[in-house]
C-alpha cells in the first residue's frame, strides 16, 4: 500500500496540469494530473504536497484545503491518494519540471485532456461539490477503469 498526495492549484478558472512525459517506467506517462507525489517517513499528508507542489513547480503552497481521499486499485497494488486543491500560493513557476511541462488549463477543456478515466469522476466532484468525499477506483490490468465507488 502506498500513500501519495495530489493537488490541483487553481488561478483565473485553471488548474495547473502536469504533462507526464519526462520519466522512464512512468505510469502515467503521457497522461495530464495534477500535482503531487509519495509521502516520505515522517511525513504528514499536508507537509508532502507543500514539499512536492515546490519540487515540481517552484511554487510555495501558503495553503490548501483537502478535498477528498481517493483510493486507487491498480491490479495488485492499491494506492491511497490525498486529494487537495488551492488557489493560495506564491512564487514563480518553474518551467523546467524533471517530470513533465507544466501547464494553466482551463477547468472546463480538463476533461478533452489526456486523462486517466477515472480522474474524470473526482475532478466532477471538485467541480460540484466543496464536500469532502471520498472516491474508490478499481481498475484491471490494462488500466481500464472497471468499478467506481463514491462515497461521503
Amino acid at each position: 500500500m502506498r500513500i501519495t498526495t495530489l493537488c490541483y492549484l487553481i488561478k483565473d478558472n485553471q488548474y495547473l496540469m502536469l504533462h507526464r512525459t519526462k520519466k522512464e517506467q512512468d505510469i502515467n506517462a503521457g497522461k495530464y494530473i495534477g500535482v503531487g507525489g509519495h509521502v516520505e517517513e515522517g511525513e504528514s499528508p499536508i507537509d508532502c504536497i507543500k514539499r512536492e507542489v515546490l519540487e515540481e513547480t517552484g511554487l510555495t503552497l501558503n495553503s490548501v484545503k483537502t478535498r477528498g481521499y481517493l483510493t486507487f486499485v491498480l491490479g495488485d497494488e492499491t494506492e491511497h491518494t490525498i486529494l487537495f486543491t488551492s488557489e493560495d500560493f506564491s512564487g514563480e513557476l518553474n518551467s523546467d519540471c524533471n517530470e513533465g511541462e507544466l501547464t494553466w488549463v482551463n477547468i472546463d477543456k480538463v476533461p478533452s485532456l489526456n486523462l486517466w478515466e477515472g480522474d474524470l469522476v473526482f475532478l466532477n466532484l471538485l467541480k460540484e461539490r466543496e464536500d469532502f468525499f471520498s472516491v474508490k477506483l478499481v481498475y484491471d490490468k490494462q488500466d481500464n477503469l472497471i468499478d467506481t465507488i463514491i462515497e461521503g
